[in-house]
């Protein structure tokens, strides 16, 4: 069952570091439209004045928090090699912190290889919130030597993330049901299934991660960030974030503003947005995205969407899937092709033009009975492996959400009335998308953020990198995001995927890389294709 506000690094759609978002947030814009910086009205850009801007911390340590400022860190060669792995010490919550209580937190480097002098620690963040750090760094990140060369690569695995704390909600078999769940019900009695699940999703995280749901929100992840940068002795941060890694280094940036170095922000989040609109916007790309793809399926002759136009193509889809909600396809497995896992299979390769090959031989298949393609797709989106196991992705990714932000809706019934906007954002997608942010509604705690602006004043430059057919991010939160950082510039990519540094454009991996190497800042405005 694949939820609402989804997001994944610029690994390609059959990586393990897929993103998924649940949908909660908060905040005042409106959800159909809201005002850009300049006053013209664009969807998924919020009015300045309706949120509040983020409040950097003191500049000076408190006395409470010097043990993990000063702490040494441990270091031991582990996994690939050249690395080394250690655990850092963070409280588990920063009001009252306490060693009976501290949280150990996984962390992984490479130090620089050479030539050149070492610039400092780069830390990178592939998104999620759930992805972990530290297999993204180890299997993907970076890939330009010249970074390695001047750069210790460092990774640490956000609190409740993998290796550091990791919450979970369920059993692997209680998973496969979950991700089976219809996300767009017919009638009341397959809307008390869906509320149902939510529920007991809810129960399960709060009886398995008990006082841990309440301390894995993302202003604390970017805390516990301030700490390892002291601990491994950089006066300024240097960061690399994809996707909800954005977020997560914007968050840093308008904490502590004084000690930003050299940040990209890839695939960017609009913090300001509350959870109806960021839906409404995802909903919006995943259309956009998909209709990229239709575009180019429709060239083709053995299109499994049809050859006559892009809305047909749209319908076809949409037929699909109604058909495998009344009658799942076989898989090869116990597990059968239902819906929701064929909608989270389409959704794993919007992130990635790469994968549209893949896609129209996968659709094909099921349209023909067979879905096994299109389940291993939802597989790797939910991090599932072979052996039906799971990572704990999905569960730290509503764990973290749903404490950030309040829910986009509260009862079915303010879904029910928000379908109309989500199918007109997208007739494939959209029904998907707003049940899906529903999910919040049942969580066991309550939010301790809101939605607001970053402006980070006083911060050094900060690169923003938006891909203009986004399906995840879509462009215009770039756009809003570096209208609020007070110094950033935006980096445009005119393309598909999700995120753009890393994925074949030298235009933009030759301006990301001259600023991590020297700081020089792109022309604004600059585009690349």
């Amino acid at each position: 069952m694949a939820t609402s506000r989804l997001f994944r690094t610029s690994a390609a759609a059959f990586a393990a570091t897929a993103l998924l978002i649940s949908g909660c947030s908060s905040g005042s814009s409106s959800p159909d439209s809201a005002a850009s910086p300049s006053g013209r009205t664009e969807a998924g850009v919020q009015r300045p004045a309706e949120a509040a801007s983020l409040a950097p911390l003191p500049a000076a340590t408190p006395s409470g928090l010097r043990p993990y400022y000063d702490q040494k860190l441990s270091w031991h060669p582990c996994g690939v090699a050249g690395f080394e792995c250690a655990t850092m010490k963070a409280p588990l919550d920063y009001a009252k912190p306490s060693a009976d209580t501290d949280l150990k937190l996984a962390v992984a480097r490479k130090k620089a290889t050479g030539p050149g002098r070492r610039i400092g620690s780069l830390q990178v963040n592939p998104g999620g919130p759930g992805a972990s750090a530290i297999d993204y760094l180890q299997q993907y990140a970076p890939q330009p030597a010249a970074i390695r060369a001047r750069y210790d690569m460092v990774a640490m695995d956000p609190r409740g993330v993998a290796r550091s704390a990791p919450v979970e909600c369920l059993s692997n078999k209680q998973m496969d049901r979950y991700t089976q769940t219809d996300v767009t019900p017919d009638s009341p009695a397959e809307v008390n299934k869906l509320t149902s699940a939510y529920r007991s999703f809810a129960k399960g995280c709060a009886s398995r991660a008990g006082k841990l749901l309440g301390h894995v929100s993302t202003i604390e992840a970017a805390r516990d960030m301030d700490v390892l940068r002291a601990v491994l002795g950089d006066k300024k941060a240097y960061y690399v974030g994809a996707s909800y890694g954005t977020f997560l280094g914007a968050t840093y940036a308008g904490l502590y503003p004084s000690r930003v170095g050299r940040m990209v922000l890839d695939g960017a989040l609009n913090p300001a947005l509350d959870s109806r609109t960021v839906n409404l916007n995802q909903a919006a790309g995943f259309d956009t995205a998909f209709r990229a793809f239709a575009a180019d399926c429709i060239k083709h002759k053995d299109c499994p969407l049809g050859t006559k136009s892009v809305d047909d193509a749209g319908r076809q889809l949409a037929a699909l899937f109604k058909k495998l909600d009344a009658h799942p396809v076989a898989t090869g497995e116990q597990r059968k092709l239902t819906e929701s896992l064929a909608t989270t299979g389409v959704f794993a390769a919007m992130y990635d033009q790469r994968a549209w090959p893949v896609l129209r031989e996968y659709i094909a298949q099921a349209k023909s009975g067979n879905g096994r393609g299109l389940l291993s797709l939802s597989d790797s989106y939910y991090e599932r492996e072979p052996n039906g196991t799971y990572a704990n992705q999905m569960y730290a990714n509503p764990a973290v959400n749903c404490l950030d932000l309040a829910t986009a809706f509260t009862s079915p019934d303010q879904v029910r009335a928000a379908l109309p906007s989500f199918r007109k954002a997208s007739p494939v997608f959209g029904v998907n998308f707003a049940w899906s942010a529903l999910n919040c509604a049942y969580w066991p705690v309550k939010p301790t953020g809101t939605a607001h602006r970053i402006e980070a004043k006083g911060a050094a430059p900060i690169l923003v990198v938006g891909t203009t057919r986004d399906p995840a991010t879509p462009y215009v939160w770039a756009k809003a995001l570096a209208a609020q950082l007070s110094s950033a510039t935006l980096l445009t990519y005119e393309g598909d995927g999700h995120t753009a540094y890393g994925r074949g454009s030298k235009c933009i991996d030759n301006a990301v890389n001259a600023y991590l190497l020297n700081g020089t800042v792109p022309p604004k405005g600059k585009h690349c294709k």
